[in-house]
C-alpha cells in the first residue's frame, strides 16, 4: 500500500500500475516513478547500509549525485550492481535488492563495526596493518578484500550486447533544464543541428521538481512543450537516459545511453547501452547545480535528505517523505521546499542556519539556530534544535530536508585541464575562463541559480556559440538566491560528510592534524570523494572545513582534479561489441576458403587465420602433416599464403633516400627490378622489423614486413614521414590487403611456375636471377608481381596477384603440382635455413646478435638506430649471438626457453650461458635442431653444452652448430 503516496499531483500515470520487488518483498508504483520515489511511497525508507560502517542509509538525493541508495537490479547474469535508485527508472517486474550486508537490511550483521569506530578512522588501515608483517598476506589483506566493495558482480558472462556509435551536430546541448531547453530551441528553430542530451528520462531538469510557473503556465507543462517542440523539428535529436561523462580532445564527447534499463523485457537486438562518441564543434554545458548537504549530528539516517530531492519526490513523483518535518537551511532555497512541505500536508519546522530577521510565513521558525543531532535507528524520529542563545531543545521529526547552497556541476569544463574559481555571493566555484574548445556554459552550471537567468542565458549562449538571435525567454521566478557558506554544526555526535564512504568532519579534522591538508591528500588520506558518486555531494563542504582549519580561504585550499567519467560508466559499455571473438577483427587470407576446404588446421596469428598444417589420409596427428609438407617441398614443390605480410609501397622523389634512414642498410641503390632483404632498427638500436624492398620503379619501392609488426613498421615510417623528415617529397601506402601472396618453393619450382604464367615466359637465371622481381601475367591474363626471394633455402619466388584473385592463384598453383603447406612447416624451413623470425627479433637483439653485423657496415649515411646500436653495452663481447645446436642423442627434444649451462655447471641465472630460442623437428636430418643465443656465439661452435629446463624437467646434452642446417653454400636457392 502506498501510505505516502498524495492523491493528486505529480508528473506519474496513475493509470498505470506497475508491480515491482524490493528484497523479496512485492510493491506497486506508478510509471514516471523511479525506484526510490516508489519505494518512499510504500513507506520504504531504508535502502542500504554505508561502506565502513555499515550504518542504515535512505535516499539523500533524487538524482545522479545519489550516495546511499544504491541497489543490485535483477538477477544471475544480468545482474546489475550499484544502481542509485534514485535514477533507476520503475517498471512490471524490476526485482531490486539491497547491497553490502551480512543477513538482513534491517539486521546488518556487519553494523558491528559502527560500534568499532573509534578505530577505523581515516587512514586506520595505514597504521592498524603493519604488524606483524606475516598476517599482512594471510590475514589482513583477505579480510579487506572480503569486505571492501558496496555490490557484487554475478560472476557470469553478461549477456547483453553493447553498442559504440557516433554522432555528429552543429551544437550539443548538455542538459535539459530551463537554460538546455531554451539553448535548444534556439539552435532548432534556426535550423542547425541540435542534439539534445538528458540523464533523467524526462526533459525539464529542475522544471520538473519546482512549483511555481513559466510562461504563466506550470513549470513541468512548460518544459513539456518544449520538448515536444524539439522533437518535432527535423534538425533535433533528443537523446533522454543519455549522460555526457566526458569531454576529450578534438571537440568528442563521451555519452552513455541506458538503451534497456527501463524495459522488463527488451526487443531483440536492443543493446543494454551505447556509448556515443559525439562530434560537436560547439556544446552548451546546461547541466545545472547540486544541492550541498550540511554535516551535524548523525546527519546520515534514513529520512534526511536534500531539500531539492524532497522538493523533487513531492512535485514530481507525488510522494510526502515525511509528515512531520524539519528543513535545516543556509539559503532560501530551503524556505521553498518548507512552502511545498505545508502545500502537501507537513508540519513544517524551519531551521535557517543564518542569524537575522524576516518575514514572518506561518512556520515554527528558528533563525541563526542549527540542527545539533538525530535519533532513531532505521530512520530519523527525533532531532536536536540549537537556538542562538545557544539552548538545545528536542523536535518529534520523520523528515529533514537539508540545503547547503547549490554547486554548479561544471565538471565537464575541467576535462581537458580548466580550473574552476570560486564566486562569494554563491559560495560555490564556478567554470573558469580555461573552457573546452567550443564550450559555452548556462544557467545554474555557470551560477545563475533563478528560472528566469537560466532562461536566459540558455538562449544567450546559444546564439553567441551559433552567430544567432536568442529566443525570447518566457516569463519566470526572478527572487534573488541568499546563501551563506556554512558547512557544519560543531560539536555533537558524528558529523557525516561523504557519506558513502563514511567519512566524518573528525575524518578531515585528522587528515590537518597528520599534515593532509592539500586537497588531493586529503582525498586519498580519508577516501573523501572516492566512491562511486565522486564525492559530488561532499567536495565543497569537506573543503570548506578543511579551509577552516587551515585559516585559509575556500579558493587557496584548491579542489581536487575532475577527471572523465563525470557518472559511472560499466566497462561493457566502452568495449561495446568488441568481446569475444569480436574483440577484434577476425582477418582472413585470400585462399582461407580453398585452405579450409582443403583439410587445413588454423592458427591465429596477430589478427589473422592462416593455415598452420594440411591434414591427409590417415595422418595421426600435427607431426606427420607437418613433416609430409617438408619433404614433398624439399623434394618437389610447395607453396605457402604469405599474404599476412605487411606490405607498404613507397614512392616519391626521396623514397630511396627516405628507406636508406630507416633501413640498417642501403636501399637506395638498388636496381629497378631487383630485391634487398632489409633490417630495421629501433631507436635504441635493438631490431624492429625486418623483410623485403624490391624496388619496382626509380620512384616506386615496395617493403615488406613480419606479419605480427606490420601495423607497428607503418606507424613508425608514417611517424617519420610525417614529423621527423616532412620536407621529404614521399608518400606511404600499406597495400598489405590489395595483394594476395604466396611462396612457391622446391626443385620444381620453376616448373610448377611456368605452368601457372602466360607462355613464353622466361625464368631462367640470365633472364629472372635470385633476388628479381617484376611484373608477369598469369594464364587468363591476371596481372602478377613475381619477387626471386627465398626464406625456405629453396628455388622459391613469391606469386603476388590482385586479392580478389587469390582463392583462384591457390587452386591453380595446386593444379599445376604444388602442394600447400602451413606456417609450422614454414617455421621448421626457416629454422634449417637459419632465418630469424618473431623468436629471434623479441626486443632485445641487436644485428651483430643475429650474425648481421656486416648488414650495411660500410654504410656512410645515418640511419635510425645508428648512434644507439654503438652503445658500449651492445657492443661488448661475450654479448649472447645466435647459434644452431643440435642433440648430442638424436632422439632426444629441444624445448624453445630452455636455458644453456656448461656441462657440470649448476642450473642458477649467473651460471645460465645464453637461451634456446626456436626448435623444429627436421625430416631432413631425422633430428630436432634450435637456434640459439649463447654467450660467445660462433666462436663456441663445435663445443657441447647442458640445454637445461627446470619447469618442464628437460636435462639435454647439446652442440653447438651453425645456425645454417640445411645447403650453407645457398646452392640451391640460385639454382
Amino acid at each position: 500500500m502506498q501510505v505516502d503516496r498524495l492523491s493528486g499531483g505529480g508528473l506519474i500515470d496513475r493509470a498505470a500500475p506497475l508491480p515491482f520487488s524490493f528484497d523479496g518483498e512485492v510493491f506497486e508504483g506508478y510509471e514516471g516513478d523511479t525506484l526510490a520515489s516508489a519505494l518512499l511511497a510504500n513507506g520504504v525508507r531504508l535502502m542500504g547500509r554505508s561502506f565502513k560502517y555499515h550504518r542504515p542509509r535512505g535516499p539523500l538525493s533524487a538524482g545522479p549525485e545519489e550516495p546511499n541508495a544504491l541497489v543490485t537490479v535483477g538477477g544471475g547474469a544480468k545482474a546489475d550492481p550499484n544502481v542509485r535508485a534514485t535514477i533507476q527508472e520503475l517498471y512490471a517486474g524490476l526485482s531490486a535488492a539491497s547491497q553490502n550486508r551480512v543477513g538482513s537490511l534491517r539486521f546488518d550483521l556487519m553494523a558491528v563495526n559502527d560500534l568499532l569506530h573509534r578505530f577505523l578512522g581515516a587512514g586506520f588501515y595505514y597504521k592498524t596493518f603493519m604488524w606483524p608483517a606475516a598476517f599482512w598476506e594471510k590475514l589482513y589483506e583477505p579480510l579487506i578484500r572480503r569486505a571492501a566493495g558496496l555490490g557484487a558482480l554475478s560472476g557470469m558472462a553478461d549477456p547483453d550486447d553493447y553498442e559504440v556509435a557516433h554522432a555528429h551536430c552543429d551544437l550539443l546541448v548538455i542538459g535539459s533544464g530551463p537554460a538546455g531547453l531554451m539553448a535548444a530551441l534556439t539552435a532548432g528553430r534556426a535550423g542547425r543541428r541540435v542534439i539534445l542530451s538528458e540523464e533523467d528520462f524526462a526533459f525539464g531538469g529542475r522544471l520538473n521538481a519546482e512549483s511555481f510557473e513559466v510562461g504563466g503556465k506550470p513549470a513541468a507543462l512548460w518544459a513539456a512543450e518544449a520538448a515536444a517542440e524539439l522533437a518535432a523539428l527535423p534538425n533535433v535529436r533528443l537523446m533522454r537516459r543519455t549522460a555526457v561523462f566526458g569531454v576529450y580532445d578534438g571537440a568528442v564527447y563521451g555519452a552513455l545511453e541506458r538503451n534497456a534499463g527501463h524495459l522488463g523485457a527488451p526487443p531483440p537486438g536492443l543493446p543494454r547501452m551505447t556509448m556515443w562518441k559525439v562530434h560537436a564543434p560547439r556544446a552548451i554545458l546546461a547541466s545545472g547545480a547540486i544541492e550541498r548537504p550540511i554535516a551535524f549530528g548523525n546527519n546520515d539516517r534514513p529520512g534526511i535528505m536534500l531539500a531539492g530531492a524532497v522538493r523533487a519526490y513531492v512535485n514530481r513523483y507525488a510522494v510526502l517523505p515525511g509528515r512531520r518535518a524539519v528543513v535545516f537551511t543556509a539559503c532560501d532555497d530551503g524556505w521553498r521546499t518548507a512552502r511545498d512541505l505545508r502545500a502537501a500536508g507537513a508540519e513544517v519546522t524551519v531551521v535557517d542556519a543564518r542569524p537575522g530577521t524576516g518575514r514572518d510565513e506561518g512556520f515554527r521558525t528558528i533563525r541563526g539556530g542549527a540542527v545539533v543531532d538525530t535519533v532513531g535507528r532505521l530512520g530519523v524520529s527525533h532531532v536536536t534544535l540549537r537556538h542562538p542563545g545557544g539552548t538545545e531543545d528536542g523536535a518529534s521529526a520523520d523528515l529533514v530536508a537539508v540545503s547547503g547552497g547549490w554547486s554548479p556541476a561544471l565538471h565537464l569544463t575541467c576535462h581537458l585541464g580548466g580550473k574552476p574559481v570560486w564566486r562569494d555571493d554563491i559560495a560555490a566555484f564556478v567554470p573558469g575562463p580555461a573552457l573546452p574548445p567550443g564550450m559555452h556554459v548556462a544557467g545554474a552550471a555557470r551560477g545563475d541559480f533563478t528560472t528566469l537567468a537560466c532562461l536566459r542565458g540558455g538562449a544567450a549562449e546559444a546564439a553567441a556559440a551559433l552567430g544567432l538571435s536568442p529566443a525570447e525567454a518566457p516569463e519566470a521566478e526572478d527572487g534573488a538566491a541568499g546563501v551563506a557558506p556554512f558547512w557544519h554544526v560543531k560539536g555533537g555526535s558524528r558529523a557525516f560528510l561523504d557519506q558513502q564512504n563514511d567519512v566524518t568532519v573528525k575524518d578531515v579534522e585528522l587528515a590537518h592534524r597528520e599534515g593532509f591538508r592539500a586537497a588531493e591528500h586529503m582525498k586519498r588520506y580519508t577516501t573523501l570523494g572516492m566512491a562511486t558518486d565522486q564525492g559530488k555531494t561532499a567536495n565543497i563542504p569537506a573543503l570548506g572545513i578543511m579551509a577552516e582549519l587551515t585559516g585559509r580561504t575556500i579558493p587557496e585550499t584548491g579542489t581536487t582534479t575532475f577527471r572523465p567519467p563525470w557518472t559511472p560508466v560499466p566497462i561493457a559499455a566502452f568495449a561495446g561489441r568488441h568481446k569475444g571473438k569480436h574483440f577484434h577483427p577476425t582477418r582472413l587470407t585470400p585462399s582461407h576458403d580453398w585452405a579450409k576446404a582443403n583439410g587445413a588446421d588454423f592458427v591465429e596469428t596477430g589478427l589473422w587465420l592462416r593455415a598452420q598444417w594440411f591434414r591427409r589420409g590417415a595422418e595421426k596427428g600435427w607431426r606427420d602433416s607437418v613433416d609430409r609438407e617438408v619433404v614433398e617441398t624439399r623434394g618437389g614443390a610447395g607453396f605457402c599464403d604469405v599474404t599476412t605480410l605487411g606490405k607498404i609501397d613507397v614512392k616519391g622523389r626521396d623514397a630511396g633516400v627516405f628507406l636508406d634512414r630507416l633501413y640498417r642498410n642501403t636501399l637506395s641503390t638498388l636496381p629497378v627490378g631487383r630485391c634487398r632483404y632489409g633490417l630495421m632498427l629501433r631507436e635504441d638500436g635493438i631490431v624492429f622489423d625486418d623483410g623485403t624492398a624490391a624496388r619496382l620503379g626509380e620512384q616506386h619501392f615496395l617493403v615488406t614486413t613480419t606479419t605480427a609488426k606490420a601495423v607497428q613498421v607503418f606507424r613508425h615510417m608514417e611517424f617519420a614521414r610525417a614529423c621527423l623528415w616532412p620536407e621529404m617529397e614521399v608518400s606511404l601506402v600499406s597495400v598489405t590487403e590489395q595483394w594476395a601472396q604466396y611462396s612457391l618453393a622446391g626443385p620444381e619450382a620453376r616448373e610448377v611456375l611456368a605452368r601457372i604464367l602466360e607462355p613464353g615466359t622466361d625464368l631462367s637465371n640470365q633472364s629472372f636471377p635470385y633476388l628479381a622481381c617484376g611484373a608477369a601475367t598469369l594464364r587468363g591474363g591476371v596481372p602478377a608481381r613475381l619477387f626471386r626471394l627465398s626464406f625456405s633455402g629453396e628455388l622459391a619466388w613469391e606469386i603476388a596477384v590482385p586479392a580478389r584473385y587469390g582463392h583462384g592463384l591457390a587452386e591453380a598453383l595446386s593444379k599445376a603440382g604444388a602442394v600447400p603447406y602451413g606456417v609450422e612447416a614454414l617455421g621448421v624451413m626457416r629454422v634449417e635455413k637459419g632465418h630469424p623470425a618473431g623468436n629471434e627479433l623479441d626486443g632485445r637483439t641487436t644485428a651483430a646478435d643475429l650474425g648481421l653485423a656486416a648488414l650495411g657496415a660500410k654504410k656512410s649515411t645515418g640511419f635510425i638506430g645508428r648512434e644507439m646500436e654503438r652503445r658500449e653495452g651492445l657492443q661488448a663481447e661475450g654479448r649472447p649471438a645466435l647459434v644452431g645446436l643440435r642433440p648430442v642423442d638424436p632422439s632426444a627434444k629441444l624445448l624453445a626457453g630452455a636455458h644453456l649451462l656448461e656441462p657440470n655447471a649448476a642450473p642458477k641465472t649467473e651460471t645460465s650461458l645464453g637461451w634456446v630460442s626456436s626448435v623444429a623437428f627436421s625430416p631432413a636430418l631425422g633430428a630436432s635442431i634450435g637456434l640459439a643465443f649463447l654467450k660467445g656465439g660462433m666462436a663456441r661452435k663445435g663445443e657441447r653444452l647442458r640445454m637445461w629446463d627446470g619447469l618442464r624437467g628437460a636435462d639435454v646434452a647439446v652442440e653447438v652448430v651453425s645456425p645454417v642446417f640445411i645447403d650453407p653454400e645457398g646452392a640451391r636457392l640460385r639454382g
